[in-house]
């Protein structure tokens, strides 16, 4: 059987922190088709395999380090940089409670997808309400805001945001999976038992 090393948590923490580092509102990513924004996934991911409490903390200095860099010498806009702006600690503090949570329940079988869904959706749910939801009320951009616009506007964003959350965590379960295949790396069981 394999021995877990502690190198693994510092590789998935170096991957989470480049994939920030690629894909947050296109602040970094000179690409003329940006990838979509990972924030919410990594939160989750860094919930799921990361233990300690201070990377929750160093991935939200990270957003706000690009988010600052972006708008003061990036050139873009900073009319997200409001109040509500606060906001996003609880809501990426949600996708990592969702990603701890599922630690707990993991097991490598099929029977923890429900879980996973559960957790993904519910988690995801929160986090909107918190961000968009807490942008259009609390950021003082608009003028007269009311629970239906408020309405109007989580449906139409929050499939996009789903997606991209969907999209990395896809590819991080096929890339966890194919890793346990070829039995390489620790199992989270180990990860988590540390």
């Amino acid at each position: 059987m394999f021995k877990p090393t502690t190198r693994e948590p510092l590789w998935i923490g170096l991957a989470l922190v480049t994939l920030m580092a690629a894909t947050r509102g296109q602040h970094l990513a000179a690409l003329d088709y940006p990838l979509p924004d990972a924030s919410l996934a990594l939160f989750f991911l860094a919930g799921f395999y990361l233990r300690p409490a201070w990377a929750f903390a160093a991935l939200c200095a990270e957003a706000l380090v690009i988010d600052l860099v972006a708008v003061t010498w990036g050139g873009v806009s900073g009319f997200c940089l409001s109040p509500a702006y606060v906001l996003l600690a609880p809501a990426y503090g949600v996708m990592w409670a969702a990603g701890r949570w599922y630690a707990g329940r993991y097991r490598f079988a099929w029977s923890t997808l429900g879980a996973l869904a559960a957790s993904l959706l519910g988690a995801a749910a929160v986090a909107e309400l918190l961000a968009s939801g807490g942008f259009y009320l609390f950021s003082g951009r608009f003028a007269e805001p009311s629970l239906l616009e408020l309405g109007a506007r989580l449906l139409s964003y929050f499939p996009t945001s789903l997606g991209a959350l969907l999209l990395y965590v896809g590819l991080a379960a096929l890339v966890h999976t194919a890793f346990r295949l070829a039995g390489i790396g620790a199992s989270r069981e180990a990860l988590s038992a540390r």
